[in-house]
């Protein structure tokens, strides 16, 4: 019997944009594609984009560069080969990773917080050398 994946929901106004965004950066497979949600995969990891309601989504206006959202419970973070192409990446879509002195270690990895085109807070983590 497979095992379920681990995963995350994420709510967003610009389903496409947001989920283009994680798509390209994380490298991961659109494996659904419908109006109201997009479900991105890779071997380990699966993350639903789902739209906000439409009743929702007409309050909340995002800016560019947009208003980061902090005073939320919760921070995804994902596994990238590398932090500087992730950095490039992620300007060229929208979002941003904070420059490379904000970088930090932990166990076995080095990470660096950043943003998706939403202003929802991200954190990105390569492999320690």
């Amino acid at each position: 019997m497979n095992q379920p994946k681990s995963g995350a929901v994420l709510f967003a106004k610009d389903l496409s944009r947001v989920a283009k965004f994680y798509e390209e950066l994380l490298d991961l497979s659109v494996v659904v594609a419908e109006p109201e949600k997009i479900v991105l995969e890779s071997d380990e990891f699966l993350l639903v984009v789902h739209a906000v309601p439409r009743e929702v989504a007409e309050s909340i206006s995002i800016t560019s560069p947009p208003e980061l959202r902090t005073d939320v419970p919760i921070k995804l973070f994902f596994p990238v080969a590398s932090l500087a192409e992730a950095r490039a990446k992620a300007s060229s879509l929208g979002g941003a990773l904070y420059p490379s002195p904000k970088e930090w270690g932990g166990r076995g990895f080095r990470a660096c917080d950043g943003y998706d085109p939403e202003g929802n807070i991200v954190q990105l983590r390569e492999g320690a050398a």
